[in-house]
This record gives structure tokens, C-alpha cells and sequence, in this order.
């Protein structure tokens, strides 16, 4: 069952079409990855989805409700969260007031005391530090914090641009167990990650984004063994290749993800 629907979405920067008129879906209690280079559109796509930044044309909805034109604290109030990229954590503020500012929409203490129960229960090193500035936070404790600080809205659906950004490698396998257990609870997870071989592994499902458009899906199982895809994102051999010979569209000036950063 699709929790969330994208069709024909369209983003433009000052003329410069972002996202071309992309669809896809993300089924309930799935984790559902989106990969590409970086100037693809998968950071746009989340902010779209967040209503951070205006949309042409297209629609996307959420529990068969059109939010299109919602703002952004109404998209969040309905149980889609975003984790941005970068964490942007408050540095000045301690570990518990980042986490209460995740709730900002709610009204009701005992719940927000539930749910920072919740958050600790699962980051008990969030609960150990609790008092500590934010900013004096390892890198991967603050992505701890920016999941935690989301799940203080009980998101129904969990967006997550780059969680493993400069993270180091068995942090990023922390920060995957972290994603593996949430959706183990029933919490759906949209995922951006450069680190295509670790996301496609998380994956039940997987988008690549090639300049503004959707150019293939399939399971992550699917993907992994693609080998356009493995020569494009995942560091595998060009093979055969005759010399010369032009590599296909979504080999071409694609990064290739630290092989060596990858789940058991």
C-alpha cells in the first residue's frame, strides 16, 4: 500500500528546471531509497515533499490527501518529518532542548514526555548527555540527535537526506542499524544516501535520479546486481569496455560511493 504518491513533479530554480516531471512511490512501512549524483534532484525532491521550496507543477500525496499546497508545519503536523542534510543541529542549545524543539507542534507535556522517553529508549547515549551543548556532540552523535529531534513528531513517514554525510565507516553502520530498527517499528523511511551500496542494501525499493528525471527502479536486491549501476555508484569494473567507448548516460560523471562502507 503507497503511503506516499509523487506524480509529475516539477521544481525550478530561476528558470533551471530542478525535478522534470518526476513519479514514484513509497509504500508503507518500506524503506525506499533514492540515489544519483549530486546535482540529480534527490535533496530537492525531500524539500519538495517538505514544502521547503515551491513546486511548478505535479502532486504529492500522503495518506490519499493532496498536500501539495500545504505549508510546512502542516506537512509535518499530518506525520512526514524530514532529517536534513548537514544534521543542523542547534549547537547552542542542549541535547534535551533540541529534542523539544522536535515537538514543537505539539501542546500536550505528557506526550512529550512519551516521546522523549521514546527517543531515549532508543539513543540512550541522547539520554546520558542530555545536558551537553549540542554543538560539542561527536558527528555521529548529532545525527543521532537530528533522528531523535524528528522522531519527537512521531513521523509516519521519515525522510532522511544523507544521514552517513562525513561520518565515519562504523558509524555509518550504526546510523543503518538505527534506519533497519524504525522501519522494524513500522516508521516508512525515504532515504537520499551517496553511499548507494549501503542504501540499496537498507532498501526495499530504489529510485535512480539522473539530472531532474527517474531513470530506473527496482528492489535494492535488483539494483545491486545491476551492472550499470554497480559501475556507475558502487566502484565495481568497467568490464569489457571496449577503449574509448562512451560510458551509458548514468555512468558519466557520477561519483562512485566508498565501496568499503557496506552492511553485513
Amino acid at each position: 500500500m503507497s503511503l506516499l504518491t509523487v506524480r509529475d513533479l516539477k521544481v525550478s530554480y530561476g528558470g533551471i528546471e530542478a525535478l522534470k516531471g518526476i513519479s514514484f512511490d513509497v509504500d508503507e512501512k518500506k524503506i525506499v531509497t533514492l540515489i544519483g549524483a549530486n546535482g540529480a534532484g534527490k535533496s530537492t525532491t525531500l524539500r519538495a515533499i517538505s514544502g521547503l521550496v515551491p513546486i511548478k507543477a505535479g502532486a504529492i500525496t500522503f495518506e490519499g490527501r493532496d498536500i501539495t499546497s500545504l505549508d510546512t508545519s502542516q506537512i509535518v503536523a499530518q506525520g512526514v518529518v524530514l532529517v536534513p542534510e548537514g544534521r543542523r543541529v542547534f549547537p547552542n542549545l542542549t541535547v534535551l532542548e533540541n529534542l523539544k524543539i522536535g515537538a514543537y507542534l505539539r501542546r500536550d507535556q505528557a506526550e512529550i514526555k512519551k516521546a522523549t522517553e521514546y527517543v531515549f529508549e532508543r539513543f540512550p547515549r541522547l539520554e546520558e548527555r542530555h545536558w551537553q551543548m549540542a554543538g560539542t556532540l561527536s558527528g555521529g552523535e548529532q545525527q543521532m540527535l537530528a533522528v531523535g529531534r524528528a522522531l519527537m513528531a512521531r513521523p509516519r513517514l521519515l525522510m532522511m537526506d544523507e544521514p552517513s554525510l562525513g561520518l565515519a565507516p562504523l558509524v555509518v553502520r550504526d546510523i543503518f542499524s538505527i534506519i533497519h530498527r524504525l522501519a522494524e517499528e513500522g516508521i516508512t523511511i525515504l532515504l537520499i544516501e551517496q553511499n548507494a551500496n549501503a542504501a540499496l542494501r537498507a532498501a526495499d525499493t530504489g529510485y535512480v535520479m539522473e539530472t531532474g528525471r527517474i531513470t530506473l527502479t527496482g528492489t535494492g536486491e535488483e539494483l545491486l546486481s545491476n551492472q550499470a549501476i554497480r559501475d556507475a555508484y558502487l566502484g565495481a569494473k568497467r568490464g569489457k569496455r571496449a577503449q574509448g567507448e562512451k560510458a551509458p548516460l548514468a555512468q558519466q560523471d557520477a561519483p562512485i560511493a566508498n565501496p568499503g562502507i557496506a552492511l553485513e
